[in-house]
């Protein structure tokens, strides 16, 4: 498989970047390399070897999402410079 340079153009214009001439064809050869490539690993055999997402073996771990009272709210509140009731007011962040 092989890429034009009226792709690359086009693929420029999507991407809302002007390319010069050297650098179509720059990108041009990158990506047919890149094509290139892909093809090569279509060739490897990989029957018997399972999909993976995760190399590792990491799972998340999820804990509940519950509010939690700390000991040291009603000090923090307290120590404010402004507050409204239980709530810290803070400047608009905008």
């Amino acid at each position: 498989m092989s890429i034009g340079s009226d792709e690359i153009e086009h693929i420029a214009k999507l991407a809302r970047i002007e390319l010069s001439g050297a650098e179509l064809e720059k990108f041009r050869a990158d990506l047919n390399k890149v094509l290139g490539y892909i093809e090569v690993l279509k060739t490897v055999d990989t029957d018997g070897v399972e999909p993976l997402a995760q190399v590792t073996g990491l799972q998340n771990v999820f804990r509940k999402d519950e509010a939690v009272e700390s000991p040291l709210t009603k000090e923090i509140i307290d120590n404010a410079p402004e507050k409204v009731g239980r709530f810290i007011k803070v400047k608009k962040v905008f």
